[in-house]
């Protein structure tokens, strides 16, 4: 009975790391595809913006990273900053300013960050070109709002929620997909920090899901040695197999301490 909860324990165990193992395997998968689809698209040529985005302003998942051409103009007059965001070693905001195409698209374009300095909100923000502008930017999806609930401040977002900027600064603001900036002709006068090409590195889920996989069998060979030294001490209690000798260094301690008691006799 003791030996059916063993197993029941041990085949417990082995499901518990199958389902992880799993995990890491799927979080792989989808890490090889981020990948993937990062170098296919990351240096393709620009191509218009309506080519990638449809009437409803919709972005294919295939579609993302891709660079886009606009033409157009900056609405300056719209433009927020989005606070606490990574760059440098430091807490940044990055400049959100919407762009109109000629194709009637209104795309809100990232155009870098800026470090607030000794303050808490930078002093001055680098305008974008003014008039007609021709800007290449590379297209991603929006972001979720901030699960805490945090908010900001007045002309700042805590993330890039599209729908949450449209109802801020402009309704006919694409809702599905914003870019960040590759280039600007003309070029700003003062420019922005830049943005880094995403990682390559597939991260440890592999070896993860193997270590999963190995945790499982170590969990049957430990129930199995278990059961193994339960087997042998039964045998020995019920006199079916002699009681094991004892260790060599237990036996040279027994004749040293009886040498010791002959001695003092």
């Amino acid at each position: 009975m003791r030996w059916g909860v063993y197993l029941l324990v041990a085949i417990g165990f082995a499901i518990a790391c199958a389902f992880l193992s799993q995990w890491q395997f799927d979080r792989n998968e989808s890490r090889a595809e981020q990948i993937a689809l990062v170098e296919r698209n990351y240096d393709a040529e620009p191509v218009p913006v309506a080519d990638l985005l449809d009437a409803g302003g919709a972005l294919a998942l295939a579609d993302e990273w891709h660079p886009v051409l606009l033409r157009g103009q900056y609405l300056p007059d719209e433009q927020l900053l989005v606070r606490n965001r990574p760059h440098g070693g430091t807490s940044a905001f990055e400049v959100l300013v919407p762009f109109r195409d000629e194709s009637g698209l209104v795309l809100l374009v990232d155009r870098g960050w800026i470090s607030p300095g000794e303050d808490s909100v930078p002093k001055t923000v680098p305008a974008p070109p003014d008039g007609d502008s021709t800007v290449v930017v590379r297209l991603r999806p929006g972001e979720r709002l901030p699960s805490s609930g945090r908010s900001a401040p007045e002309g700042q977002v805590p993330t890039i929620h599209l729908p949450t900027i449209a109802d801020r600064v402009n309704p006919s603001l694409v809702t599905s997909a914003y870019g960040q900036l590759v280039s600007e002709d003309p070029a700003a006068t003062s420019a922005l920090g830049g943005f880094t090409s995403p990682t390559d590195d597939p991260g440890p889920h592999l070896s993860y899901a193997i270590q999963w996989i190995l945790f499982a069998i170590m969990g049957f060979a430990f129930i199995g040695y278990v059961i193994r030294i339960e087997i042998v001490k039964a045998k020995e209690d019920a006199g079916e197999r002699p009681a094991r000798e004892p260790r060599r260094r237990d036996r040279d301690a027994d004749d040293e301490d009886a040498l010791l008691d002959a001695a003092s006799r």
